[in-house]
């Protein structure tokens, strides 16, 4: 009798940063064939990967892999909620924010030795206007870079970055009403993230101490800020310590309702979409069955290493935008004032 595991991968051909081809030769490679059998599913259109998944659970495969970025994993990983087929992960975008959160390997190979343990976790998911998210979702300045880095030909972290200090200069906080428990309170505020997992990807921990099986959300508020606190605000980014900073605001929640003053855009797992002026962030508990590495619950020394390596790019790319940003911030506060003295005149 043939008691393996049937797993399916998905691949998106245009997405991520990775040769694809190779990736799916170290499969036929490194798969464990006395365990599994398996088949490569390549997505053909946006959104063609929630219909390959839904069908894949339909039929009780064991799990079903993604291969690419933030975008392929939210869209497989809809579709597996509340199913008994388990998402997997080999990870090939530009930010990884549920891949590293769960500590599963960013190097191809090893990830197929992640999908060899048959090591299973049952997480939490997120809903923002009932749209599924897995790490986080938000609106404010984080959705409008969202968008903004959606639009840009290059990926990759670096690029992220220079769109998040080159847009800064653009952006102004927003008021928003927030309603939870009954309760109301306005907060003018750059942005508000909702996290499920920790981070946003590329180990920019936004909010740091949350959890992807406690039930809570975990709620970001910066409110603004000055030039001057660039530096310390991006170094506790990326050390896991923004919730210390002076202009963060931080609680935990099972759901939240936030109004704004007009429709705008919002995201969830780093894909921008427009949305009215409410909405709706909730948390689903214990649905998404996912492969991870055995040692999940230990802090992998890979990990900091790779929050290392990453800040010390950021380090280097601060010296090139921190006096652009304080010239630029400079040249539009004297305009802005010699405007408004202009019009009172």
């Amino acid at each position: 009798m043939d008691n393996k595991k049937h797993i399916a991968f998905i691949i998106n051909p245009i997405s991520g940063i990775r040769d694809k081809e190779q990736i799916l030769k170290w499969i036929d490679e490194r798969l464990d064939k006395q365990l599994y059998t398996y088949e490569f599913i390549r997505t053909e259109y946006a959104g063609h990967a929630i219909k390959i998944a839904a069908q894949q659970a339909e039929v009780g495969t064991f799990a079903v892999v993604a291969i690419g970025g933030d975008g392929t994993i939210n869209e497989i990983a809809r579709s597996l909620v509340h199913t008994s087929t388990a998402l997997g992960i080999i990870p090939c975008g530009s930010g990884n924010g549920l891949a590293r959160h769960l500590q599963i390997p960013l190097e191809p190979r090893q990830a197929v030795d992640i999908i060899n343990e048959q090591a299973i976790k049952t997480i939490d998911y997120g809903l923002i206007n009932s749209i599924p998210f897995f790490c986080t979702c938000g609106v404010g300045f984080d959705a409008f870079v969202s968008l903004q880095f959606s639009k840009a030909g290059k990926r990759g972290p670096l690029t992220y970055l220079e769109k998040t200090l080159s847009e800064s200069l653009k952006y102004y906080p927003e008021t928003y009403e927030l309603e939870m428990n009954g309760n109301t309170a306005r907060y003018r505020a750059f942005l508000i993230a909702c996290g499920n997992a920790s981070q946003y990807g590329n180990n920019a921990y936004i909010t740091p101490q949350a959890t992807l099986d406690d039930g809570l959300l975990d709620v970001t508020i910066l409110e603004p800020f000055t030039v001057l606190d660039v530096p310390a605000l991006a170094y506790q980014l990326f050390h896991k310590t923004i919730d210390q900073n002076s202009c963060i605001k931080t609680f935990r929640c099972q759901s939240l309702k936030i109004h704004r003053n007009k429709p705008g855009v919002v995201h969830y797992d780093g894909d921008p979409v427009v949305m009215g002026r409410d909405i709706e962030v909730g948390i689903v508990k214990k649905a998404l069955h996912v492969i991870v590495p055995r040692n999940a619950e230990q802090d992998s020394p890979n990990v900091f290493q790779r929050a290392q390596d990453y800040i010390n790019g950021l380090k280097q790319l601060n010296r090139q935008f921190l006096q652009k940003m304080s010239e630029d911030w400079k040249e539009r506060s004297w305009a802005r004032e010699n405007g408004e003295n202009k019009g009172e005149r």
